[in-house]
């Protein structure tokens, strides 16, 4: 099966083999994706975690193999947006900008700088503190909710967008998945529970830091004491709200949460 490799900082994938159709997903640069069909200049592809959808075949880079490109990915960014640089100074020419979530390999220099390695073959230098190590899904659970829901957090302010997934336009399902992928778990990108995914359904009195909420075809992550995190046509983009009607940022219309869900093990007993 051929495979591609993302190549632009963000590439649309969309819901039909349509270029200016309907935008089911984003692929940030330095991902790949398996090739399923071919169909007047786009490609059906199925993405490493799960997720469907058309890409023009223009804006991959199609390859035998994207194994070995993505077992030397070291790094992803977690700033909104990291600048490519020719070199390991401001003054220096910009070469790319990658969003939150692009991947790359990258190595420290010294005085806040890491050469950086793209997926295209490009190489230059970005700022230390807009990369992070890829993250691998272990450690203590309250540490893994503590960071799933801080870089949700890292989210607020950016504007709603339809299928959207960087800090230029972010959907709900888009929030909580990235905000999971960059811990190193993939959780699927829908608004809804899926089989074959690690979110489960637990009871409401049990949900924790990091759990999710589910409304029809709206989904939130939990911040505990009654506080959410989403993106949300209604305020434009990623805001908080409470679920305490004594509070001023209390949703009325999401009064009511029809399912919560956890990625944690629940045990049935209360205890996870």
């Amino acid at each position: 099966m051929d495979e591609i490799i993302f190549t632009d900082p963000i590439t649309p994938l969309m819901l039909k083999a349509e270029p200016a159709g309907e935008l089911a997903d984003e692929a940030l640069c330095g991902m790949a994706a398996d090739v399923l069909s071919s169909e007047g200049g786009m490609l059906r592809v199925r993405t490493r975690y799960r997720y469907e959808g058309y890409v023009s075949e223009k804006a991959v880079t199609r390859t035998g193999s994207a194994r070995e490109w993505e077992s030397s990915v070291t790094h992803q960014v977690i700033a909104p947006f990291a600048d490519v640089m020719s070199g390991p100074s401001f003054e220096s020419g910009v070469m790319n900008t990658l969003p939150r979530g692009g991947r790359l390999v990258a190595s420290p220099q010294g005085e806040g700088w890491a050469r950086a390695a793209l997926a295209d073959g490009t190489e230059g230098f970005v700022r230390e503190r807009s990369v992070r190590a890829i993250s691998i899904w272990s450690g203590p659970e309250d540490e893994l909710r503590a960071n799933v829901t801080a870089d949700a957090v890292r989210y607020l302010g950016a504007q709603y967008r339809w299928g959207g997934k960087s800090h230029a336009g972010i959907d709900c399902s888009g929030l909580v998945s990235m905000a999971y992928m960059l811990n190193g778990l993939y959780i699927y990108r829908d608004a809804r529970i899926a089989d074959g995914f690690p979110v489960k359904e637990i009871p409401a009195e049990y949900a924790r830091t990091g759990d999710l909420l589910f409304w029809d075809g709206h989904v939130a992550l939990y911040m505990g004491n009654g506080r959410y995190i989403h993106s949300t046509g209604r305020s434009s983009g990623v805001v908080i709200n409470s679920l305490d009607p004594a509070s001023p940022d209390f949703r009325e219309d999401l009064a009511s949460v029809r399912m919560w869900g956890s990625a944690f093990a629940w045990k049935g007993d209360g205890a996870q």
